[in-house]
């Protein structure tokens, strides 16, 4: 493999320095202070000069956010490794992680899963694609999910039902990550809506009516969610009833 030339080199640096600047804006003034201006201003730059980098805002905000997304898909994937064998205990870590992050990080969070910046409607519209950063973010937390309910007689709705009403609304979910027993589909989906909301809300500050700690909420609903998974009767036959 042939080394980056120094041009290539510098161009990466900048590339990158771009979004840090791009970053910072974030996080001391929110979304709306992310401008390209600005962005040359702190980096002693014109603002034409960055066009040569990024061809609009929009596209430095979607390079930001597809940056994000894998950050905090690193941060949960060490959480997973940490947690050892048992898929329930990597679940466990992994949401921890996730919280954590969110937590630690409002305005990231806030880019990514709040409602869509000016370019980002289109990028989480792609999502379909296995290979956006999103898809990827899902699929590490699919993977020990679908392990620790093989086999088993989930607490769901019984699979005739689903099928009923869901059975021609999952394409999205089929596409970024394979057909699923629907079954397992939808309690990943429920279970993945239950936490992130919590999450959500913990970071919007949607929760101070009703908790004084929302980390104590989340470990509560963390854990009854494992448990109902863990204490699903297995089937006879080994094979999820769907």
């Amino acid at each position: 493999m042939t080394a980056p030339t120094r041009r290539e080199r510098l161009r990466t640096a900048t590339l990158a320095e771009i979004k840090d600047a791009a970053r910072r804006l974030l996080v001391t003034g929110g979304v709306e202070a992310v401008s390209l201006r600005a962005i040359a201003r702190d980096m002693g730059m014109t603002a034409p000069a960055i066009y040569r980098y990024f061809p609009s805002l929009e596209a430095l905000v979607v390079a930001l956010a597809g940056d994000l997304y894998d950050e905090l898909r690193r941060e949960i994937e060490a959480a997973r490794d940490a947690a050892g064998a048992d898929p329930g205990d990597q679940l466990v870590e992994m949401c921890r992680a996730m919280r954590r992050w969110a937590v630690g990080h409002p305005a990231e969070f806030t880019l990514i899963f709040g409602s869509p910046a000016p370019g980002l409607r289109e990028f989480a519209d792609q999502c379909v694609d296995p290979g956006h950063p999103g898809a990827r973010f899902g699929a590490v937390f699919l993977t020990p999910f679908v392990a620790l309910t093989r086999g088993a007689r989930l607490p769901t709705p019984p699979a005739e039902l689903l099928q009923q009403r869901l059975g021609g609304h999952l394409a999205p979910l089929a596409a970024k990550h394979g057909d699923l027993p629907i079954q397992v589909a939808y309690a990943f989906l429920s279970a993945w809506t239950r936490l992130y909301g919590l999450v959500a809300m913990e970071v919007f500050g949607h929760l101070g009516w009703a908790v004084d700690r929302p980390e104590a909420l989340f470990e509560t609903e963390l854990g009854t969610l494992l448990a109902q998974f863990r204490s699903a009767d297995p089937s006879p036959d080994g094979v999820p009833r769907h």
